[in-house]
């Protein structure tokens, strides 16, 4: 790379970080709001000079790691050397992010802290995923793991794999973008409208490190991103804690504020139970560790599977600490709030506005400079899955449809560059898919599970078709990923296709049965299927 273009991408990055620092003072509405309420501060230039140097640090190191690259392997996964615990942290950054970070303190406030029971299921997550799945896939390098697919099951399911994760990674990065740009609006104080232009600078400045730096850079920043999170989380805990004196906030028993939630569904349209909790949890770590790019990638970088296996169990380590942090933050937010309610401003309540109340307190009640720091995490969550999406997007479309078929450019700097130009295009398709997200109804939690759960088990149901049936067919793994696809659709979107429970308003059967149930049908049909068809000939060819 020669320094003009470095210059140029290096006056976008502070264009970029000017436009951060600039938002509040075009936005006058912020400032109305502050002054309407009393104890409302809003965000300070400080903070802002806070979060403007951040998209400044996170584009210069993208610009840095550009540097080193010569060829696609270091582009995508790092020449297959990278540190586990690296791995591991940016693992957890990517596949929690910001929506964890503001669905578990609302969820924890608003309805309950049984999501909790979900860390049970993580022993055997970890056994699962790191001594059945992970040897299996470390004996095959490969840069997108769909190549897995063709081996075994022929080139149209390689490409229903690839086309489904391209897909669930665009609606994915649409909705976290949506969130964090509706966060940040209510810290702001300003309305819904101004969200299109946070949605642009949150990414555009992802997009700008993630095209130039490869796997590298996105590693290295969702570190940094993962030190932020935890730490604005941390900050407001300590916070609360002070302001209350004490732990006085901790209940002593269930808060009348929460929902039922028990050990076993009543009926399908409990919402949450300890039973769903687990197993929605169990169903979707396997499924993303073994079949979503995003993750497979990032075990790729790693020397073996014990280096793999570390990674994930770093992954998980580190969620533990963070969902037990952040379940404190909402049940600390919601014993404050109780015993402040003078707080809040008209019209929010602490039941309706769960999700709004943590980006609220990082905004008005946290101190000059610390506002920044939290909000820079905000940033930093929803940019760690914007920069891993983008990257394992572009991976699997360089390697699976590109490369696939001929389109490999000759030489290996026009190969990096086609990376990168793609890695942007697919960072202006999220901006623009963010727009669509404010129709999925439910709250954060909820919205979440509708979206990530919908594609992410039929996707891993290709690769245990591919690597653990041996009389799989491609035509009985299509017809099991159709019949998995549309039971997830029709339990994620049950309500607005047969109508909610009349009394509760709830959907007829709970979002945490997606992927248990997608998962039951896809391999049950798929393998029925399969074992009826005759066998292939061995001098058949696959399609």
């Amino acid at each position: 790379m020669t320094s003009r273009p470095g210059n140029m991408k290096f006056t976008s990055l502070l264009l970029s970080a000017l436009f951060l620092f600039l938002l509040p003072s075009v936005c006058p509405a912020a400032t109305d709001a502050a002054d309407a309420t009393p104890t409302a501060r809003g965000l300070t230039p400080i903070d802002w000079v806070i979060v403007a140097l951040y998209g400044a640090s996170t584009i210069a190191l993208g610009l840095y790691y550009s540097r080193k690259q010569e060829n696609t392997e270091e582009y995508f996964v790092g020449s297959g050397h990278m540190n586990p615990l690296l791995i591991g942290v940016s693992l957890f950054a990517t596949l929690l992010s910001t929506i964890s970070y503001l669905s578990f303190p609302g969820e924890a406030l608003g309805k309950g802290p049984v999501y909790l029971t979900q860390l049970i299921a993580f022993p055997l997550i970890f056994y699962v995923v790191g001594y059945i799945l992970l040897p299996v896939y470390m004996r095959q390098r490969v840069t997108s793991a769909y190549e897995l697919l063709e081996a075994n099951l022929g080139l149209s399911i390689r490409l229903l794999g690839a086309g489904l994760f391209i897909v669930l990674r665009l609606v994915w990065m649409s909705l976290l973008v949506y969130l964090t740009a509706k966060a940040i609006s209510v810290m702001l104080g300003i309305g819904e409208e101004w969200i299109p232009l946070i949605v642009l600078a949150t990414g555009f400045v992802a997009v700008i490190y993630t095209s130039l730096g490869g796997l590298q850079a996105v590693v290295i920043t969702d570190a940094m991103q993962c030190a932020l999170l935890y730490g604005g989380a941390l900050l407001v805990l300590v916070t609360v804690t002070y302001d209350y004196g004490g732990f006085g906030w901790f209940p002593t028993g269930w808060h009348a504020n929460w929902d039922t939630q028990p050990i076993l569904p009543a009926d399908p349209s409990t919402r949450v139970t300890m039973i769903g909790s687990i197993l929605s949890v169990t169903f979707w770590y396997i499924a993303t560790s073994g079949g979503d790019q995003t993750s497979v990638q990032r075990f790729m970088a790693t020397t073996d599977a014990k280096a793999a296996r570390r990674a994930f169990a770093t992954q998980l380590i580190v969620a533990v600490i963070v969902l037990v942090t952040l379940g404190l933050v909402g049940v600390a937010l919601l014993g404050y709030f109780e015993a402040n309610p003078s707080q809040l401003p008209p019209g929010m309540s602490l039941k309706e506005n769960a999700d709004e109340i943590f980006p609220r307190f990082i905004a008005f009640h946290l101190p000059p400079g610390i506002s920044g720091l939290v909000v820079a995490a905000m940033f930093a969550a929803a940019m760690s899955s914007i920069d891993s999406g983008v990257n394992s997007i572009t991976a699997v479309v360089m390697t699976d449809l590109m490369d696939r078929f001929g389109r490999r450019p000759d030489t290996e700097k026009k190969h990096v560059l086609w990376a990168r130009c793609l890695a942007f295009g697919i960072g202006a398709a999220v901006v623009i898919g963010s727009s669509f997200m404010d129709r999925i109804p439910g709250n954060i939690t909820a919205v979440t599970n509708k979206t990530a759960n919908l594609l992410t088990t039929p996707i891993f149901c290709l690769f245990f078709f591919a690597l653990f049936v041996p009389f799989a067919k491609p035509a009985g793994v299509w017809v099991g990923a159709i019949c998995g696809t549309t039971t997830a659709v029709l339990i994620a979107f049950s309500g607005p296709i047969f109508g909610v429970h009349p009394e509760t308003g709830l959907d007829p059967i709970s979002f945490q049965w997606i992927a248990p149930a997608a998962v039951l049908v896809n391999i049950s049909t798929g393998a029925i299927v399969s074992w009826m068809l005759p066998s292939r000939s061995n001098d058949e060819p696959t399609v």
